[in-house]
């Protein structure tokens, strides 16, 4: 049989070690080595057996006394032939069943810190964060707006001040898990620390149940709120309102507001990035002969220099008459496309100039439509 190896060695401790450097040790280690970690890992069964042994005495002022006056054969000595096992011998297993009730916890996702510590954590909760759909027209998006909404959530109780008990008294503690919200379920050797069922984790119950919250410790109601709609918002734009969502549970922080923005579509402009978009149809003699047409933008009609044989499709740009951007960014532009118009009806004194202005003039005045036959006639003789 191999010989033991030394104690302080297998934990990884000095020999003047405290209690809390070698329980620290000893946590790590039971984790690492622990079989529900190592499925099927002989050796690292073995390796968790031999740090529970070493953990066994040297927890143990008594037991760690002998153990450095006379090694392995001290502790036998004392304990009789069963205690060198680790877990024989009748030993109190107080602290090591909050040792695996961390190990296990540490498997199966719970929270870390003290009994204590988690205990507040599942009484204590913030509250939801809630969601209120706006919708603005295409010009309030573009020019913000202050607007006053009514958002249903939930408050605090005023009766019984959140504590969900008549009168306010402040809820018993649970007898079944005596406060901590866990009870612990024996598997074989270990035991698996559960959400407590008489109290659902909370830790503590209501005897008399409040009768306007009906113990819940908060109420429903409707609360106005003041939200300030900045300018550049657009479809998909997402607010925060931070504390302004649903009160916490026991005293916990609120939750926040988040007001997301649709725009409505416009008759006349579209938005592209920080740019307004827009088509105007122009005049067929203002395009030929050139000059000034009104245009409307987000904040009112201006007016704008048509050159002189301005075509169809043309794209003149408006500087900063677009959307200010919401980083700060400086302010689009307005991009405005003309359409030229050709008049329907014409009286006859009307057809006759533009009979005259088609004699006179000919092709050389239509640079695109003399382009346009070029390839049509290349394209014939080429077949």
């Amino acid at each position: 049989m191999a010989a033991k190896r030394d104690y302080y060695e297998v934990l990884g401790v000095p020999r003047n070690a405290s209690e809390d450097q070698i329980k620290q040790s000893y946590r790590n280690l039971a984790k690492k080595y622990h079989p529900d970690a190592n499925p099927g890992d002989k050796s690292a069964e073995e390796r968790f057996k031999e740090v529970n042994e070493a953990y066994e005495v040297l927890r143990d002022a008594r037991k760690r006394s002998a153990y450095d006056q006379f090694g392995h054969a001290g502790v036998n000595a004392g304990a009789g032939a069963g205690a060198a096992g680790g877990f024989a011998g009748g030993a109190d297993f107080g602290d090591m069943g909050d040792i695996f009730s961390d190990i296990f916890e540490g498997f199966f996702g719970s929270g870390g810190g003290t009994r204590s510590e988690r205990r507040t954590q599942t009484r204590v909760r913030r509250g939801s964060d809630l969601r209120y759909d706006l919708t603005l027209s295409f010009l309030e998006s573009a020019r913000g707006k202050d607007i006053m909404l009514e958002i249903p959530r939930l408050e605090t109780c005023g009766t019984c001040r959140g504590t969900g008990s008549k009168g306010g008294a402040a809820p018993k503690t649970c007898a079944t898990c005596r406060g901590t919200g866990q009870v612990r379920m024996s598997q074989g050797f270990f035991s698996v620390m559960r959400t407590c069922p008489t109290c659902g984790g909370e830790g503590t119950v209501v005897e008399q149940p409040c009768p306007a919250c009906y113990g819940e410790g908060r109420i429903r109601t409707v609360r106005k709120i003041s939200v300030k709609v900045p300018p550049g918002v657009e479809t998909g734009s997402r607010l925060k309102v931070a504390g302004e969502g649903e009160a916490g549970i026991h005293g916990g922080p609120r939750g926040d507001l988040y007001v997301v923005i649709q725009v409505e579509a416009h008759p006349i402009f579209s938005r592209e990035d920080d740019n307004v978009l827009c088509v105007v149809p122009v005049p067929l003699t203002v395009a030929v002969l050139g000059g000034e047409i009104e245009i409307p933008t987000l904040g009112g009609m201006v007016s704008m220099k048509i050159p002189a044989g301005s075509q169809t499709g043309k794209v003149f740009r408006l500087r900063g008459k677009g959307f200010p951007n919401l980083r700060g960014l400086g302010t689009g532009d307005q991009l405005v496309t003309v359409e030229v118009e050709t008049p329907m009806r014409l009286q006859e004194k009307q057809r006759q100039l533009i009979r005259e202005f088609a004699r006179l003039g000919g092709e050389e005045n239509f640079p695109r439509v003399r382009e346009y036959l070029g390839k049509i006639r290349a394209l014939f003789r080429s077949s």
